[in-house]
């Protein structure tokens, strides 16, 4: 399935920065249960907002100068296709459909070969992820860098109370939910266009092509800019705390 919404004519892309993209939206999401019991996991909507998480991330997509989206679906694939039909998008989307599990890597590559300029670079993202930061920054990052992969780097706060000690064994301080001290993936990538051919046909590309290209230092970390918002939407309680997250800005 094709949904064309853009009457831009089609101009050639050149610039290191990617015009395409890939979204990742084929997880069953089990622990949002009961949001997932009738809807893959990107349709489920953040509260107040009437918009499902696909929505949100396609409208930033399209912001940062992404022209053509390709979704890769699987659990309930076609709610998420009647949705883009029934919706006026901000940029072209072209949907494929995993029949059967293929791992993520396995899903990327199947997705990426449905990509209109194969030739040229990419970014893909998680169909979780609630974000907003600059995409052609980083990929400005990544063409510095020479990289052949880069992944955007978040640090989550830490769920609990974190207690500051001294050296002493002194409790000195509580701290309510804390930066992590770790750097993860934050589920946001820019990949050139040799980066396709690396990719497993069926696996986990993190176990294997992320491996190889650290080794030859082909691989590069984009930290998000200070402030930046980050959420990856897995269990009801991040739904909850993304809307009120998104009410305190308002």
């Amino acid at each position: 399935m094709t949904s064309d919404r853009t009457d831009e004519p089609d101009v050639p892309h050149t610039s290191h920065r990617p015009s395409q993209a890939v979204v990742l939206a084929g997880g069953q999401g089990t622990r949002l249960r009961p949001y997932t019991d009738d809807r893959p996991k990107p349709m489920v909507e953040i509260p107040g907002t009437g918009t499902p998480i696909i929505g949100h991330q396609l409208a930033w997509l399209a912001a940062e100068g992404v022209t053509d989206a390709v979704i890769s679906c699987g659990h309930l694939a076609e709610v998420l296709e009647g949705w883009l039909e029934a919706t006026e998008l901000p940029l072209r989307v072209s949907v494929v459909v995993e029949h059967e599990p293929l791992g993520r890597g396995g899903g990327l590559r199947y997705a990426a070969a449905s990509l209109p300029r194969p030739e040229e670079p990419w970014y893909a993202t998680n169909g979780d992820i609630w974000t907003r930061f600059s995409l052609r920054e980083m990929a400005d990052f990544h063409a510095e860098r020479d990289a052949t992969a880069t992944l955007a780097l978040a640090r989550p706060r830490i769920p609990w109370g974190a207690v500051e000690t001294n050296e002493f064994g002194h409790v000195l301080d509580f701290i309510e939910a804390p930066p992590s001290p770790y750097l993860i993936n934050a589920g946001v990538y820019v990949f050139s266009a040799a980066f396709t051919a690396l990719l497993p046909t069926r696996g986990d590309h993190e176990r294997t092509t992320f491996p190889r290209l650290a080794r030859e230092r082909a691989l590069a970390g984009y930290p998000l800019p200070h402030g930046a918002y980050w959420r990856a939407i897995d269990t009801a309680k991040d739904l909850t705390e993304a809307a009120r997250e998104l009410a305190g800005e308002a």
